[in-house]
């Protein structure tokens, strides 16, 4: 844990950049809204040391964690819906005096709290167990011990910034800023960075951050939790490995790194489902299956002539092909014009995109696992073909750590 931690905070601090240069310029005008993480790692790190020190789930069979740990998640929900109903009785017109109609619930809300804060150091070890149960048996274990150890801890996530140049997608600059910020702090944000960088930002949410423990977000769903535990565990892993320490040298280093941890994730997120939560797995998502190779008669394929209404991916996908080409040719205030414009009709097919932008391509595509926001990157197929010729998840991985170029993946295809 100490090593790991050692690791995290020398990723933090980096070489100071010089005067003028884009991380000194963005940090200046965010004026104290950037995390808190040394706050942050000192809290989380002595909670889990004082829980570590008790240990009550030593003496817990299976039936018993699993148990507690359905519970909690339930908590959790009660806990969500609770402050939803307070929300809409501020946000009500018809409501004269918010604070006395929500006094009840307020109070209510009070309780949960407290009794989630004392179960969620208990039910986080027990996550944290059952995923290392499972990356054990995968082959990812020194004596019968994951390293590094997965360690977890549900948290307010802080906002990410991101940054792209306007005349390409590409992440040149990713900054976590405080937690709660609202629309309008976004907005406002992004529009003072835009302005007097000249470049596209973004302020967007998170599910989860490779901190450690790692950071994930409040969720009563048991499917997602697990998967995200692992694809923040895998980030962990690959710290310590050629793939992991180079994450932010080249776009295409990123993006190998984030698809690998969203492949292990899915993967170990969907065995330690069926392995502990088995009345869960209908709700599984189907396994993946690898893109087909390149050739000259998959790389356009044409839509088949009865489409679905409105497929998010697919549309997405055309999206970010279509800016790609505009922005090749120079035509800057074209492309950020087309995205505005299909911006509004995935809002119209409800799916709220606030701003779709460079900086918005620039971090969902380096998840290309999945067909999307990474257009025509051949970097997600490329991993998904080597996945699919690995025997196991732990060759996957350990072949693919030690490369940082799409070249280099290429050339783990060719052996």
């Amino acid at each position: 844990m100490i090593l790991l931690l050692v690791v995290f905070l020398l990723g933090l601090a980096g070489e100071g950049p010089p005067p003028g240069a884009l991380n000194a310029q963005v940090s200046r005008s965010l004026a104290g809204r950037q995390f808190d993480f040394v706050g942050w790692e000192v809290e989380a790190l002595l909670g889990k040391l004082l829980h570590g020190l008790v240990a009550p789930q030593r003496y817990m069979d299976e039936e018993a964690r699993h148990d507690f740990f359905l519970d909690y998640l339930e908590l959790v929900a009660e806990v969500q819906w609770t402050d939803r109903e307070i929300e809409k009785i501020y946000v009500d017109p018809a409501v004269e005096d918010p604070d006395a109609a929500s006094a009840e619930l307020r109070a209510r809300l009070a309780e949960l709290r407290a009794e989630q804060r004392s179960r969620q150091p208990l039910a986080e070890v027990i996550l944290q167990e059952q995923v290392a149960s499972v990356l054990v048996d995968e082959g990812f274990g020194v004596l019968g011990q994951e390293f590094p150890p997965v360690s977890a801890h549900f948290t307010p996530l802080p906002a990410l910034l991101v940054i792209s140049p306007r005349d390409r997608i590409e992440n040149v600059l990713s900054l976590t800023l405080e937690h709660g910020l609202g629309t309008a702090d976004q907005e406002a944000i992004e529009e003072r960075i835009d302005g007097s960088i000249d470049v596209s930002s973004l302020v967007t949410d998170i599910g989860g951050l490779a901190a450690y423990p790692s950071m994930l977000l409040e969720s009563s769903w048991i499917v997602w939790v697990a998967e995200v535990t692992a694809h923040e565990w895998t980030h962990h892993y690959l710290t310590l490995r050629p793939l992991g320490w180079n994450y932010l040298a080249a776009p295409e280093t990123r993006t190998i790194n984030e698809t690998v941890a969203s492949i292990v994730g899915k993967e170990v997120g969907r065995r330690a489902i069926i392995r502990y939560y088995p009345e869960f797995i209908e709700y599984l998502p189907p396994e993946p299956t690898p893109e087909p190779e390149p050739s000259e008669e998959t790389e356009d394929v044409e839509p088949p002539s009865d489409p679905p209404a409105f497929d998010f991916r697919l549309e997405m996908r055309e999206t970010r092909i279509r800016v790609d080409e505009l922005l090749a040719a120079g035509k800057i205030e074209e492309a950020e014009a087309y995205m505005e414009e299909r911006r509004q009709v995935f809002v119209a097919q409800g799916h709220d995109i606030r701003k779709l932008n460079q900086a918005y391509f620039a971090f969902y595509g380096s998840y290309a696992d999945i067909a999307g926001a990474a257009g025509r990157d051949p970097i997600g197929p490329a991993v998904l073909r080597l996945w699919a010729r690995s025997p196991d998840l732990y060759t996957f991985v350990s072949r693919v750590a030690t490369i940082t170029t799409l070249g280099e993946l290429e050339g783990l295809l060719a052996e």
